[in-house]
């Protein structure tokens, strides 16, 4: 029976009435020019396996994207995990980020917080917490929770409804943290393959800090309709993971690593801004391609190639 919990918990995901997050560092960017309260806003994130193939330390890559003219960055776990080895080095990171106007807008982890497995996802909870600690002292406030753990081919089938009670507990976590985890999905995942399956958990979490973090390459890798993301309330999409992908190859043999620059490809991005735009949106868009082919060139070049795509595509679906 569909409950007035369920009405309740969708109604946070579809109108985006929960999702708490706090300013962000950097002025929005209004879509269309305009500056009036309600309007759709866009700012521009580096996710940092964007240049990864450079394999930079965590500073050098908050260096690139300040030098480059983002407003944030999207770190992985890894990477700050790299840095928290030096005592204060975090801190130290932190002011930087400030002082270059840069918000640390999400972060990229793998804990298995949704397994079967209860000590398993015991110690992914314990992952997990360790890992927004970093976050927060980095002075982020987002992290992604992925289906890590039950997207192997060999992982059990795991229902949406348990791994809605699973996320709503790493959002209990997250409130202690101070960060907010967001659920995405991977197009090539067992589990958690589909939009609208992140959609749907979101909302049976019953949770108002619940949101989704999406990502054009793995919509089209498991087959998720891009109308789907007119669900995302303003405050249902704190980041998307923005980038585009070939005619060939096809959809069941592309791989991550065939992903190109937003506006290169074949994804309908105008539509998918339009969908942000209509729902007027407050959201960052992380550019997140991991081409072998765009590492030729400087981190620095690699890094302003995607901002500029990102800000061409904006100015386009205007």
């Amino acid at each position: 029976m569909f409950t007035r919990r369920h009405f309740c918990a969708t109604a946070v995901v579809v109108a985006g009435a929960g999702c708490a997050r706090p300013m962000k560092a950097q002025e929005p960017i209004a879509f269309g020019n305009r500056q009036q309260d309600g309007d759709a806003r866009f700012r521009f994130c580096l996710n940092t396996g964007t240049i990864r193939g450079y394999k930079l330390p965590l500073d050098k890559q908050i260096e690139a994207a300040v030098a480059t003219g983002y407003g944030g960055i999207e770190p992985w776990v890894s990477d700050v995990a790299e840095a928290a080895k030096t005592g204060g080095a975090l801190k130290g990171l932190a002011k930087r980020c400030k002082d270059g106007g840069l918000a640390v807008v999400s972060a990229i982890g793998f804990a298995p917080w949704a397994v079967n497995e209860d000590d398993v996802r015991a110690k992914g909870l314990e992952q997990m917490k360790r890992e927004m600690a970093m976050i927060a002292e980095l002075g982020g406030t987002h992290i992604a929770a992925p289906p890590a753990g039950i997207n192997g081919g060999d992982a059990p089938v795991v229902s949406l409804d348990a791994i809605a009670e699973r996320y709503r507990a790493v959002l209990e976590l997250g409130r202690d943290m101070g960060v907010v985890p967001q659920i995405e999905f991977w197009g090539s995942a067992k589990n958690l393959n589909r939009l609208e399956q992140c959609i749907y958990v979101a909302a049976m979490a019953d949770h108002p800090d619940a949101c989704v973090l999406a990502d054009v390459f793995h919509a089209y890798k498991g087959g998720s309709s891009f109308n789907a993301l007119r669900l995302l309330g303003r405050e249902a999409a704190h980041c998307f993971h923005i980038n585009d992908y070939p005619a060939n190859p096809p959809r069941e043999t592309i791989r991550d690593a065939d992903r190109v620059w937003p506006g290169d490809g074949i994804a309908p991005l105008k539509e998918v801004i339009a969908s942000f735009r209509d729902n007027r949106a407050d959201v960052w868009l992380s550019v997140e391609v991991f081409n072998a082919a765009y590492w030729k060139t400087s981190a620095e070049e690699t890094a302003k190639t995607g901002l500029a795509n990102m800000r061409k595509l904006v100015s386009r679906a205007e």
